[in-house]
């Protein structure tokens, strides 16, 4: 016979019966190969800015046009032989660069620009490797957590997209009474690669942190402050894609004075009449000069922004918003020093560099305003 039970007793089922509280039940069945998965979009992460690297190397050798013909499958494997060589050399000396430009080149000449520009392409395709077999590999392993197939397979589409942007860029540079690509091509080459950056950045510091962390930071959003950073972000873009523009024609070795040009305000033959519309890409002067004041005003925008992320509740958020800050300014007397010093190829690549550097913490403390990290009453 059972003892005496008392009547304060839960007796609707059985004891052995009973489920012991469990945590954590937002994250169940969704992690996936998160700590996998992030280790390999930073491995992107760190193609991508090599490719970057290697990109700016390229035009600052005036290197890209050295190949002239589009093999995505084929033109993975270089000249193997002397006859190989001659035939890549022949195709080069039918464009303009060459006939106007370059014909003083010989064949060791050819070859040293010839390798920077397969070597970019080479990159590219070994990027869309590693993506193609991580996101095959853990798709076919079922290890991608809940709602993240879409996500990573955005990289994978916009990488095809920016080959084909990339050819096409190159191809503007091969018609007649053309010795360069043309700058906005190159822009939105450019541009699209601080997107991919972004877009892979953004993903890596998501899987840094569990979902329910996520949804639990969410709480705690700084709206005007993450409205503020999307602004920067969008700003320090625009900046970015003028800069391209500059270095697309040669402009920051134009005007070599700060903080005047050619000894003036404004620099001599600002607007040209036979350019039209075109001054505003192809017109060193003009693009130089609007570069420097886009610079400035996003300078002020950074202050205002710096001051107003300083007041927020969260440490982390406003280290963010300080370092971010920080960076702009060193970048700003990058650039400064990349033009009295005429755009030698170590500072514009280090100032190249700085943009992404700047790119990702702006990015950080955007991320940081939607999703503050916890932090003690105390703070």
């Amino acid at each position: 016979m059972s003892g005496k039970r008392s009547i304060f007793e839960d007796v609707s089922e059985p004891e052995a019966r009973r489920d012991t509280p469990q945590g954590g039940m937002i994250d169940q069945g969704r992690g996936g190969a998160r700590g996998a998965i992030r280790l390999w979009l930073m491995l992107l992460f760190v193609l991508v800015v090599l490719i970057i690297a290697v990109g700016g190397l390229t035009r600052l050798t005036d290197s890209g046009l050295s190949i002239t013909q589009w093999k995505p499958l084929s033109g993975a494997l270089p000249p193997m032989s002397a006859a190989d060589w001659d035939a890549e050399f022949t195709l080069y000396q039918q464009i303009p660069e060459f006939t106007e430009q370059n014909n003083w080149m010989s064949l060791a000449d050819f070859k040293r620009i010839y390798w920077w520009e397969w070597g970019h392409r080479q990159l590219g395709r070994v990027i869309g490797l590693v993506w193609a077999v991580g996101f095959f590999g853990f798709l076919a392993a079922r290890k991608i957590p809940v709602g993240w197939t879409g996500r990573l397979l955005l990289p994978g589409i916009l990488g095809g997209i920016q080959g084909a942007v990339g050819w096409w860029m190159v191809s503007s540079g091969l018609g007649e009474g053309r010795l360069d690509v043309a700058s906005y091509r190159l822009a939105l080459h450019l541009g699209l690669a601080f997107v991919i950056l972004g877009v892979l950045a953004w993903y890596i510091l998501m899987l840094g942190r569990q979902d329910r962390e996520l949804m639990q930071a969410r709480r705690g959003r700084e709206a005007k402050l993450y409205g503020l950073a999307t602004g920067l972000l969008h700003f320090a873009f625009l900046q970015i894609l003028i800069g391209a523009l500059v270095a697309g024609i040669d402009a920051g070795r134009t005007y070599t004075d700060w903080p005047l040009m050619a000894g003036g305000l404004l620099p001599p033959d600002m607007w040209m009449a036979d350019l039209g519309i075109r001054n505003l890409f192809e017109n060193p002067g003009l693009v130089q000069f609007v570069h420097r004041m886009v610079g400035y005003l996003l300078l002020g925008f950074a202050v205002m922004v710096f001051l107003r992320g300083r007041r927020s509740a969260n440490i982390v958020t406003r280290g963010a918003f300080s370092t971010a800050f920080a960076m702009l300014c060193l970048q700003v007397v990058l650039g400064i020093i990349t033009v009295l010093y005429i755009a030698p190829v170590s500072l514009a690549l280090l100032h190249q560099l700085g943009a992404v550097v700047l790119w990702v913490l702006i990015l950080r403390t955007r991320f940081l305003c939607q999703y503050p990290v916890a932090q003690s009453v105390r703070g």
